[in-house]
């Protein structure tokens, strides 16, 4: 059989086909690091993984892409048996430091000097990943010791040396630190550092930037592409972040449905893509779909700000602490109006204060300065503050944490009802979680037994049309947007901003947009806030900031996000 050429759909291809994914001939090909052959896994007698074949060869970057179920992060997963519970089967040729051998069929004993030492992986959430009770520093003098036999100085001086080159500033201090001391790109580097501990020659990286604001996502990615140079491995990127793909990887292998579909160089396989779920995930960056609205002078905001400062209470060393508290000033001097139907799309790092600025607008913290909701402001008394509540809700970024297990759809969708509308009876409560539902695209013909069901028989895209379900149905001007999609795969993405601009056509909602992703402002809002530090550094409409931004951190973010 002809091998398929370079962005061949491999979709309709026996087995033995997709085993070229190079585009040449084998024997032109260097002899691949990894190279896997029929990869199946099984969770109770269900296929996730379909019999899978892919290489990759020494010091190359590929990238496996595919939404949440497509069986990427189990592909990995699997290569070093860290899936106690499934069957595994077919090859995976790897050559190690002690030759080549088969990952799948090497003991528990044998696998263990490979772990870590050949192949490590980076998590995609480092804070369950690294251990809460020891110091950063700890857990890589532990893999030294372990792999590399040191002793404890040269391991910690190895550890404090791998901190430094991943960037960390004062690696010697943050050595000492525990995780929850770290920030999320300090986090990250320092599961980088662990995982480079022992110069490994591939590296598996599993989502390593979903939970880093889009600045951060690229010092991330450079300093990868820095050590892979520097040590000459390969990396094994699992995302579903196109844009990290164009930027970083060098080859494509595209999953869904536990199946490759489609595989190449990236410039070739994004240019030309030939499967149509290819296409489709290429094709689902957010579009822009709302009405441009002209603010008239003088017009009333929904919600207003006029020198918002907002701070926290801190401990001061020694007798002072006793008497006195310090301060930390989370926002300073905001400045900001929303008119109706309009969009504010505060954009910024972690720690520059824009999710802070949203509890604020929500009357959720005590702040000085003004800030008037529909002309009112908060008084953070319950009862004074009811009225207010109805006109301003929110949706989080995280639709499961955010919805109770414990509730049923019904009792979810209808909560807010209960305490704005008391006087509706059960049945009349129950055509408006109706109405809500069928709003944004969930109904019983769909589902059925809709309103019993419970949040966890819900993809990630459905839970978040039912956390908009939650916020519409007690009729608001405003909501509060929390990242509201960053939690989501592209498609979803998609379809959950394309749902977000047409209820603000339909209603003239109001939003309160925050994110770290410079495309869903373009897509959503009709202004921007920029804030770094607690305070806002740029401001505008949409179209003219992110085309010529005017401040240097501005012009960072916009540069970041490609």
């Amino acid at each position: 059989m002809t091998a398929p050429t370079l962005g061949t759909d491999v979709s309709s291809l026996p087995p033995e086909g997709a085993l070229a994914p190079w585009g040449g001939p084998a024997a032109l090909m260097p002899s691949p690091l990894l190279d896997v052959h029929g990869l199946r896994v099984a969770f109770a007698g269900k296929e996730v993984v379909r019999g899978i074949d892919f290489q990759i060869a020494p010091g190359e970057k590929v990238a496996l892409v595919g939404e949440s179920g497509s069986g990427k992060t189990v592909t990995a997963l699997s290569l070093l048996r860290l899936l106690p519970d499934a069957a595994v089967s077919g090859t995976a040729g790897f050559a190690g430091s002690d030759g080549l051998s088969d990952l799948l069929a090497l003991s528990e004993r044998e696998l263990r000097g490979v772990r870590g030492r050949d192949i490590a992986m980076i998590f995609q959430e480092p804070m369950t990943a690294l251990n809460p009770l020891f110091t950063i520093g700890d857990q890589i003098v532990e893999v030294l010791q372990l792999k590399l036999s040191l002793d404890r100085g040269a391991a910690l001086a190895r550890a404090v040396q791998l901190l430094a080159d991943t960037g960390i500033p004062q690696p010697e201090e943050r050595a000492k630190a525990f995780p929850h001391q770290l920030s999320g790109g300090q986090r990250q580097r320092a599961m980088i550092a662990m995982a480079l501990a022992c110069q490994p020659r591939l590296l598996l990286a599993d989502e390593p930037t979903t939970a880093l604001d889009v600045a951060l996502r690229g010092q991330i990615l450079d300093l990868l592409d820095s050590l892979q140079q520097k040590h000459g491995m390969a990396v094994l990127m699992i995302t579903h972040d196109l844009n990290l793909v164009r930027r970083f990887a060098s080859r494509v292998i595209v999953m869904e449905g536990g199946r490759i579909v489609e595989q190449g160089p990236v410039a070739e396989v994004f240019a030309r893509p030939q499967h149509p779920y290819t296409r489709s995930l290429i094709n689902s960056r957010p579009v822009r779909d709302v009405q441009e609205l002209p603010q008239q002078a003088g017009a009333p905001a929904l919600l207003q700000a006029q020198g918002l400062r907002v701070s926290y209470p801190t401990p001061l060393p020694g007798l002072r602490g006793w008497f006195h508290r310090g301060e930390f000033v989370a926002v300073q001097g905001a400045d900001f109006a929303i008119p109706p139907g309009h969009t504010l799309g505060v954009i910024g790092e972690s720690g520059s204060g824009k999710s802070t600025l949203a509890l604020a607008a929500l009357g959720l913290l005590p702040y000085t300065g003004g800030l008037l909701v529909d002309g009112q402001a908060w008084s953070r008394q319950a009862a004074r503050d009811k009225p207010l509540r109805r006109l301003v809700q929110v949706v989080f970024q995280d639709p499961f944490s955010s919805l109770s297990p414990r509730l049923t759809v019904e009792e979810i969708v209808g909560e807010g009802l209960s305490v704005h509308a008391p006087e509706l009876s059960k049945a009349e409560r129950r055509v408006r979680v109706e109405r809500a539902l069928e709003e944004v695209g969930l109904s019983e013909t769909q589902f059925p037994g809709l309103l019993q069901r419970y949040p966890h028989e819900f993809s990630g895209g459905q839970r978040q049309r039912l956390a908009i379900a939650r916020a519409l149905i007690v009729e608001p001007r405003l909501i509060v947007l929390d990242e509201p999609t960053s939690a989501l795969d592209v498609t979803i993405q998609k379809q959950v901003l394309q749902l977000l601009q047409r209820l603000q056509r339909e209603r003239a909602l109001s939003y309160l947009l925050i994110t770290h992703d410079v495309d869903v402002i373009r897509a959503m809002a009709h202004e921007v806030l920029v804030m770094k530090g607690g305070e806002i550094v740029e401001s505008g409409p949409v179209s003219a900031l992110l085309e010529a931004p005017t401040h240097p951190y501005t012009r960072t973010l916009v540069h970041a996000a490609g």
